[in-house]
């Protein structure tokens, strides 16, 4: 049939008197039509699609033009999805590009439909359409699969919805071992795999060995060692002080500028690995002394102390994790002194002391701010074990200002007797070690003393929980070597105070638990006489 004869013959579908005709003779072309001219059309489509249905993109333009007109792109849209679901594998490949094309430019701005489309033959009990439309989805998958996780948005709002369908499709065909059934089966891997490809992360465990981050601990500790020891003005043999005012008015500031960026990235939830995240603490801290460093970091301080600080100085997840799967590696994490030259959790610590040490305004804001937490009844109990942890890594700058050292015992009384009754054990070892850290608290109320002293023995000798066990240990000594009145209180309790530190020796192997005791002996050496030979014996079992 020539072209005239072929447009004579559509035009005569439109009409109703010559329709039946027109069909028959259009369905005569279709059986003469060649499998060399299909694929010669459908190769021309993909080539017009390739190269220029990225025109559309500008077609709101003035003056703009598109060799694909859009009646031509929605027609196109509007069968595409059928095509490549009907046609056979040698079309099917040059019309998937098509449709990568197609969504990769029109998705989801001007052809939402195409999620819609992939549901419907999804859901089909057609098990001929599936294979089809998973090439479709595949596509939709693939043009979104290196894309930065802020830009698969319509992909995961997409797959929310087929994520259950490919599912069930899957279970559907995993007793079928026929050929079309194993086809189906392998287009759903590869799409689960392309979906996946960016967005599984590394085991966080192994981030910090990734040469990305090492590579930024090793520059972060040359740059915080040569603050400290060569950078800071005051601080430095005389040798460097030339190099050190250099160095503070021409490079501390930018440095410290690009450290906020790591520090802003750690508070928006992004991952910092834990060693660059503490030496940026240490660099942050280094310049708190400084006045050309402090007027650039002033303005920002309050946000990290509430946002970078506070958050590291919380119970975590891992510390649940860690506690309730091995208690005494728990143990030995928090008191090990090594873990401490490269904790995130102690350089913040170290950060809040300085900031509140140095810089008046700081302090005040700081305790308004966990005041604020331990007031509010409905706080995250995490929440309160950083406020109180803040608080307790203050308590020797508190315990020197008139204004706080005299609130403390109140604050004692109210925020931190009341946890030794908590039903969370991070909890009850946080209000331990609250006490151990103002030891020296003036108690103007004897019985605050008594029941400090109370809560804490009851702690060692009957906590089901070790390392509240542990904590209580070192609060009580602690209590009784900085409290005159201390030592008589426990006297009549002695016997058991003593049985309960061995029996936690012995279990924890804890050098500090070791030195607890020396102390104890020494506070109650006549005490301890008659029960002398049992504490031998027990220590020749830990040894």
């Amino acid at each position: 049939m020539d072209l005239n004869s072929l447009i004579e013959a559509l035009r005569g579908t439109m009409d109703a008197n010559l329709r039946e005709a027109a069909e028959r003779q259009l369905n005569e072309v279709k059986t003469a039509i060649s499998d060399l001219c299909c694929c010669s059309g459908v190769i021309y489509l993909k080539n017009m699609v390739t190269q220029h249905w990225s025109e559309g993109d500008n077609a709101n333009t003035e003056g703009s033009t598109s060799n694909i007109p859009e009646e031509d792109r929605q027609f196109i849209r509007d069968h595409i999805v059928e095509a490549i679901i009907q046609s056979p594998e040698r079309l099917r490949v040059q019309l998937t590009t098509c449709i990568h094309h197609m969504i990769k430019h029109d998705y989801p701005a001007r052809w939402t439909a195409v999620v819609d489309k992939i549901g419907f033959y999804l859901q089909s009990d057609n098990s001929g359409c599936w294979l089809g439309i998973l090439l479709c989805l595949y596509q939709l998958v693939k043009n979104y699969e290196y894309k930065k996780p802020e830009e698969r948005q319509p992909l995961v709002a997409a797959m929310q919805i087929f994520m259950p369908m490919l599912k069930d499709r899957f279970i559907q065909l995993l007793p079928d071992p026929s050929n079309d059934s194993v086809l189906v089966q392998k287009q759903i891997f590869k799409i689960l795999y392309a979906l996946v490809q960016e967005t599984l992360q590394v085991d966080e465990d192994e981030r910090p060995e990734l040469p990305w981050w090492k590579c930024k601990k090793w520059a972060l500790h040359i740059l915080a060692r040569l603050f400290e020891r060569y950078g800071s003005p005051g601080n430095t043999t005389k040798e460097y002080t030339e190099f050190a005012e250099l160095f503070l008015k021409g490079y501390a500031v930018a440095a410290q500028q690009v450290l906020l960026k790591v520090l802003y990235q750690y508070r928006e939830k992004q991952y910092v690995a834990p060693r660059v995240l503490q030496q940026t603490l240490n660099y942050i801290n280094q310049g708190i002394a400084h006045a050309v460093t402090w007027k650039n970091l002033k303005p920002h301080i309050q946000g990290i102390i509430q946002d970078v600080v506070f958050p590291l100085m919380c119970y975590t997840d891992s510390d649940e994790e860690l506690w309730q799967e091995d208690p005494y590696e728990y143990i030995r994490m928090k008191f090990d002194v090594f873990e401490d030259f490269i904790s995130p959790t102690t350089a913040a610590q170290t950060l809040l002391f300085t900031a509140c040490n140095k810089r008046k305004e700081v302090l005040q804001k700081s305790m308004g701010f966990c005041y604020q937490i331990l007031t509010d009844p409905a706080c995250d109990p995490r929440k309160k074990d950083g406020a109180l942890h803040m608080i307790g890594s203050l308590a020797e700058i508190l315990l020197k200002r008139k204004i706080y050292k005299d609130q403390m015992e109140f604050m004692l009384q109210n925020h931190v007797f009341p946890l030794f009754r908590s039903e969370l054990g991070y909890m009850r070892a946080r209000a331990c070690w609250v006490l151990h850290y103002f030891c020296e608290v003036k108690f103007k109320i004897d019985q605050n003393l008594q029941t400090a002293l109370e809560l804490t023995r009851l702690c060692l000798i009957n906590d089901n929980e070790m390392p509240v066990k542990v904590e209580a240990a070192i609060a009580l000594q602690v209590l009784i070597s900085n409290q005159e009145k201390a030592k008589d209180y426990i006297t009549p309790h002695i016997r058991p105070v003593m049985q309960a530190l061995l029996q936690i020796v012995r279990e924890t192997e804890n050098d500090d638990l070791t030195n607890v005791i020396q102390k104890m002996i020494c506070e109650y050496s006549e005490e301890v006489t008659p029960i002398a030979v049992e504490m031998t014996q027990h220590l020749v079992i830990a040894i």
